[in-house]
C-alpha cells in the first residue's frame, strides 16, 4: 500500500492595513533556499498591487508561484476561488513544499483557518503557524487603541483580534527603536494578547526563514515525545525571563484534533461594519513626486484615510532611459513614501492609487488631489 502523500504546511500572515506584510513576504521569498513555495495574497481594493511586489525581483515562477485575490477577504463564505485555488495546489503536491497566504488588512486568521480544516482541505493541507506582523510604531504611539470616535474603536477590535489568533507576532518597522521601545512594544503585545507564543523582531523587514516557515505549531506529534525549554530573554539582558515558558512550547496542540479558534467569520468583517471601504483613483497626467505626496498627506489628514497604495507615472527626468517611469507609493496614515527605489521603466499611461479607510470621502480625496497637484483625479 503507497504512503500517503504528508499534508503541506500553511503559513497564514496576518495585520492591519500597511504593517509591511508584503515586505516581510518579499524578504522571505528570496531567503526561501529550496523550498518551493505558492503564495496567496489578499487585497481589500480592486487592483492588484501586493502581488506586483512580490512577484518584482522573482524570476523563477517554477520555484515560487503567486496568486491574487483582490477586492474581498480570503476564504470567507462568499469567497468561492479559495478552496479550487487550494485544491489546485494540492493537485501540483510534488511541486509545493508550502504554501503562504497574506490576508487582507482587514481579515481575520480564522477564516482562513477555518477553511483548512474542512473535509475538503483538511486531508491535503495542516496549517503551520499564524504570523501577525505590527507596524511597532503605531503600536507605541497608541494608534490602534480604542478611542473616542467609531474608527478607533474598529480598528483597536481589529488589531486585537489579528492578535489573538496568532502564535507568533513579528515586530516591524522597528529600526530606529531602542531596547527599551522594544521591551515597551513586547509588554503591550503581551497585554493584548497573552498567548502568543514567539515574538521576533524585524529588522529591516527581514525574518530569518527559520523563525517563519516549518515551525509545525499545529502539528499532531506522538504523546511521548518529549521538549525541553531554556529560558529565553526578548530582547535585553534586564528583562525578566517569561514566567510560563510553555508558551515557547511549539507543538502545544501536539496529539489534539481539529480545533477551532472561537471562529467568527462566517460574515465580512465589512459586513458587520460597513464603514471600511476601498476605492481607486487614476490620473492620466504625469505627477511631480513633492506635490503628489503633498495631496496624500493633505488627503490623509482630512479624511480617515489609513492606508493608500499603488504605482503614479512620475516626470522627474532621465532614468533608464526614460523620461517618464512608474514609482511605488506606499501611504500608512500621513506617512507616505514615493519610492524611488522601486521604479521600472513605465509600462502604463496612468497613474493608479487605492485608498482604504474608514467612511473616507471619494470625491473630497479626488478634490484634494486635482487641486494640489494640479492634475486630473478621478
Amino acid at each position: 500500500m503507497a504512503t500517503p502523500a504528508q499534508p503541506i504546511p500553511v503559513t497564514i500572515v496576518t495585520g492591519f492595513l500597511g504593517v509591511g506584510k508584503t515586505t516581510l513576504l518579499r524578504s522571505l521569498v528570496q531567503r526561501r533556499q529550496t523550498r518551493r513555495l505558492a503564495l496567496l495574497i489578499n487585497e481589500f481594493g480592486e487592483v492588484a498591487i501586493d502581488g506586483d511586489l512580490v512577484r518584482h525581483g522573482n524570476h523563477d515562477a517554477s520555484q515560487v508561484q503567486i496568486q491574487d485575490f483582490p477586492y474581498g477577504l480570503i476564504a470567507y463564505g462568499n469567497d468561492d476561488q479559495f478552496e479550487p485555488a487550494m485544491l489546485a495546489l494540492a493537485a501540483r503536491r510534488a511541486q509545493v513544499d508550502h504554501v503562504l497566504i497574506e490576508t487582507s488588512g482587514l481579515a481575520l486568521p480564522t477564516a482562513v483557518m477555518e477553511r483548512l480544516q474542512s473535509p475538503a482541505l483538511a486531508p491535503h493541507f495542516i496549517l503551520d503557524a499564524t504570523l501577525a506582523v505590527v507596524d511597532t510604531p503605531l503600536l507605541l504611539d497608541q494608534r490602534f487603541a480604542a478611542g473616542s470616535n467609531d474608527a478607533d474603536g474598529a480598528i483597536a477590535a481589529m488589531f486585537a483580534a489579528q492578535l489573538e489568533f496568532a502564535d507568533v507576532v513579528v515586530l516591524n518597522k522597528i529600526d530606529a527603536l531602542g531596547e527599551e521601545q522594544l521591551l515597551q512594544a513586547e509588554q503591550q503585545v503581551r497585554a493584548c494578547a497573552p498567548n502568543v507564543r514567539f515574538l521576533e523582531l524585524a529588522f529591516q523587514a527581514q525574518l530569518d526563514i527559520r523563525l517563519a516557515l516549518g515551525l509545525r505549531l499545529h502539528q499532531a506529534t506522538l504523546a511521548t515525545h518529549q521538549h525541553t525549554y531554556t529560558p529565553v530573554r526578548m530582547p535585553g539582558a534586564d528583562t525578566n525571563v517569561l514566567a510560563d515558558q510553555q508558551r515557547l512550547n511549539g507543538h502545544a496542540h501536539s496529539g489534539l484534533a481539529a480545533h477551532t479558534h472561537g471562529l467568527a467569520t462566517h460574515k465580512h468583517f465589512h459586513e458587520q461594519d460597513p464603514g471600511w471601504l476601498s476605492f481607486t483613483l487614476r490620473s492620466q497626467m504625469p505627477q511631480a513626486v513633492d506635490k503628489l505626496k503633498l495631496a496624500l498627506t493633505a488627503a490623509a489628514r482630512s479624511e480617515p484615510i489609513l492606508r493608500t497604495k499603488g504605482f503614479v507615472r512620475t516626470r522627474n527626468g532621465e532614468r533608464n532611459g526614460e523620461r517618464d517611469v512608474l514609482q511605488l507609493v506606499q501611504g500608512v496614515r500621513t506617512r507616505v513614501v514615493i519610492n524611488a527605489d522601486a521604479v521600472a521603466p513605465a509600462t502604463s499611461d496612468k497613474s493608479e492609487l487605492v485608498f482604504i479607510g474608514y467612511h473616507p470621502s471619494r470625491s473630497k480625496v479626488a478634490a484634494l488631489l486635482s487641486e494640489i497637484t494640479g492634475t486630473s483625479w478621478q
